[in-house]
């Protein structure tokens, strides 16, 4: 599923052709996808113009010159295509018509991909957590958000109620970069890992979108953070750190890679430290 770079460079890329452009005609294919109905969005963004096009968490958003937004989520295969008249693309489940006669696709083989018209963005996005590349995603509110958790660290980073965006590819990423072991109990953190977690989480998110996002199949095409990754998807590959294998185990049925050498459990870590078990 696209995570937070891999919709962010899908908003980069089609902001540009889309501001500004008027909206003609919209049409699904595939109408149990879109709420609060098929033909209800279609009459509502007859002739509405296009104000601004964003991110929240794994949402595009389309803002709207009456205050509305659009909504679309990818899911597992979705994709913005813009229409070629010499090709017939394949699972094309709707479209816009835009007012300079250009066609924009949403191609989504799975069929599991969402359009949401909304009149209240905050409410429809009430359910999601932080931005972790916003300002007030500080070391604070990650410490908040930890605090008292017993919670595993892997599942807690992939809770969009918690912090938004961040899926199973860049989870592994930043728990390798911040040095932590994926089973950590989030609550037990210490000041500086809590540091080191924020710093990481930023930094391999911009660096997803420096790099297009990550290619792993025909799902998503044109990113390159696949040709740098530390862990994901290396098992027994050599760590690019330390040339310790790469190991991989299932976590909250998602599988989970991380170099054991580079991401001790919090137990060891405590005890190099001279620290007591907490």
């Amino acid at each position: 599923m696209p995570e937070l770079p891999e919709v962010e460079t899908v908003v980069r890329c089609v902001r540009p052709s889309l501001l500004g452009r008027r909206i003609a005609r919209f049409r699904s294919l595939w109408p149990r996808n879109v709420s609060p109905g098929a033909a209800i969005v279609a009459r509502r963004l007859r002739d509405r113009t296009i104000t601004d096009v964003s991110r929240r968490a794994k949402y595009i958003v389309m803002s709207l010159d009456d205050g509305a937004n659009l909504l679309v989520h990818l899911r597992m295969s979705g994709r913005l295509a813009w229409a070629d008249e010499t090709d017939r693309p394949e699972h094309v489940r709707a479209w816009w018509g835009l007012d300079d006669g250009r066609r924009l696709l949403f191609r989504d083989a799975r069929k599991f991909g969402r359009i949401l018209h909304t009149d209240d963005l905050g409410a429809a996005t009430a359910h999601l957590g932080v931005e972790p590349l916003a300002q007030e995603f500080s070391a604070a509110c990650l410490a908040r958000l930890l605090d008292g958790r017993a919670r595993q660290l892997k599942p807690l980073l992939l809770d969009q109620s918690l912090v938004a965006g961040i899926g199973n590819i860049y989870a592994d990423e930043a728990l390798f970069a911040a040095g932590l072991h994926p089973l950590d109990p989030a609550g037990r953190l210490d000041r500086s890992e809590v540091l080191r977690l924020r710093r990481a989480i930023r930094a391999v998110l911009r660096r997803g979108i420096r790099c297009n996002g990550a290619s792993i199949d025909w799902v998503y095409p044109g990113g390159t953070m696949q040709e740098v990754f530390r862990v994901y998807g290396r098992t027994d590959a050599p760590c690019r750190r330390c040339g310790t294998p790469i190991a991989a185990m299932r976590v909250a049925q998602r599988s989970t890679h991380f170099c054991p050498a580079c991401q001790p459990p919090l137990a060891v870590r405590r005890r190099r430290s001279g620290r007591k078990r907490v």
